[in-house]
Formats: structure tokens, sequence, C-alpha cells
């Protein structure tokens, strides 16, 4: 039996969690058109008779010297750290510029065995070989595959190169796992995803959410959830509640919707919204909430 840890690293809006999601056949990382949308190391687990990999999906690597981006920087690179594979996913749409050269230095430092993805091969402007051909020229002749977490075109090779290259071991969770996330996380995650999938231009990134109270009334098959969605300005408040509260309305409706396929129940969700001003630079704060 194979197991591994599998660590994904790519700029923002590469496909990476699309990838983890195609890949483990379920929604484990939220998805969203806004870059910069996964926060925190999110765990995905796939199984099946050759053994068990554990993909951790980390933050777009983004250049940036705000306190706020260099904390998922160092997300992204702490989980190299500890893992037996690393995929470095690239977007084949897009010409690689600054953040593509920090990570190929990042990974020329590893000892880690690098598997190289280059996504998004489904949409007519992809050049995939453009992106193999410099990954060859700087980390070497490593694995190279061309896929579509859309389509799922390459992830049946993909996984047989990584289990090819991950070491023999036992499973580290049950096999009926696909995460090992805590609830909480989730129904924060799902939340999020709900919000800024609705608004635009800075708002996405100035929202992170909280959960407050959950109450579980098995005998009536209930999930009562309090959830406070945070913004930074009084106008990013208003924007989220909307004009006679018709946002925040839709996003109660699509997030309930969306909770009710990961939990047994029937969701109550009551949602408020607060103003933190500047949160991302609030070191605490943000401790708190990515890790």
């Amino acid at each position: 039996m194979k197991s591994a840890v599998v660590s994904i690293i790519g700029r923002p809006s590469a496909g990476k969690s699309s990838l983890m999601n195609a890949l483990c056949g379920q929604k484990i990382a939220i998805i969203s058109p806004s870059p910069q949308t996964t926060r925190n190391a999110v765990r995905g687990i796939y199984n099946d008779s050759r053994g068990q990999l554990l993909f951790i999906d980390t933050p777009g690597y983004h250049n940036s010297e705000k306190q706020f981006n260099l904390h998922l920087q160092r997300v992204a690179v702490d989980s190299l750290k500890d893992s037996d594979l690393i995929l470095y996913v690239t977007d084949s749409t897009r010409e690689p510029g600054e953040e593509e050269q920090a990570i190929l230095d990042i990974l020329k430092l590893s000892n880690t065995s690098v598997i190289a993805v280059m996504n998004k091969s489904d949409h007519p402007h992809a050049k995939p070989k453009r992106n193999s051909s410099i990954i060859k020229e700087q980390l070497g002749d490593i694995p190279r595959i061309t896929v579509s977490a859309v389509t799922k075109a390459g992830l049946d090779e993909l996984l047989d190169v990584m289990f090819a290259e991950a070491p023999e071991g036992e499973a580290l969770y049950p096999e009926d796992y696909y995460t090992d996330q805590p609830p909480e996380f989730r129904i924060s995650e799902i939340i999020r995803e709900q919000v800024i999938n609705r608004v635009s231009q800075e708002v996405p990134h100035a929202v992170y959410v909280e959960i407050s109270d959950i109450e579980t009334d098995e005998s009536a098959g209930r999930l009562w959830i309090r959830a406070f969605i945070h913004v930074e300005k009084e106008s990013q408040k208003g924007i989220i509640v909307g004009k006679k509260g018709t946002m925040i309305q839709a996003v109660r409706v699509s997030s309930q919707k969306e909770l009710a396929k990961l939990f047994p129940y029937a969701i109550s969700l009551d949602l408020r919204v607060k103003v933190q001003r500047k949160w991302r630079k609030n070191s605490a704060i943000v401790n708190r909430i990515i890790y």
C-alpha cells in the first residue's frame, strides 16, 4: 500500500482547489472567480486500492509585502515541509510571471519530489507546452502532466504518477474519509464562498466568517447555526446586507442549500454582519482564522 502527503502550490487562480476537488470527487475547498479565495491549508483525502493520498490545498502564492499576504505565503510554504510529494499547478492560459519564478525558486530549494501540473487544458487559449518547457528548463526532467480540473482530462494519469512516486505506508485516515476539516471550518467557508461569489472588487478580500453558535436538535433533525460575517468598512457591510436585506437573505438561502449537502439535517442559519476595522492588519485575528 502507498500513502503520501501531497502539498499543492501555485499562483492565485491556477485552479488548485478545483483540482483537489476533482481528484477527491468531493467539494472540499470552496471555489470562486475571485483570486486568493483559499486562505488556509485545506485537506482532502483520496483513497483507492493502491492506497491513500492526503492533499493539502494552499493559498495562491502572491508576491506582496502586505502583512496579510505574507501570512498566506507562509501557510503555502510551510505546507511543503512535511510533504512526501509536491503538486506544482500552473494555469496554462497565462504567461509565467514573477510569481511563477518565485515558486520555481522555492521548489529548487526543496528536497521533496515535484510533479508539475499544467491545468486548464480545456481552455481555447491554453498553452501547456509553453509552461512544461519552462518547468523542465528550471526544475529538470520532472513528471509534467497536462490536465483539466473541469473536464477531468489527465486526472487518471496524474493519479498514476502520484502513486508511482508515493512511498509505501499505512493510510493516515479511514478509507471513508474525504477530509478532516472540523464542521465549524467547513460551515464558515461555505458562507464565505456564498458571500464572495456575490460581491466584487475589494469586498471579497475584506470578508471573514466567524461561527458563533451551533446547536443540533436530533429529535427534530435540525441544525441551528449563528454566524457573523466580518468586513472592514461600513460601506462593505451595506453591500453585503443589500437593499432591504436582499443580499444577506440570498446568502443565507444559498448557504443553507450548500450546507444541507454536507449535513443530514434541516439547516437554520442566522447571519449577522459586523464591521471589524482593518482586521487584516490585526495579528491576533489573522492568526486565529488562518492556520
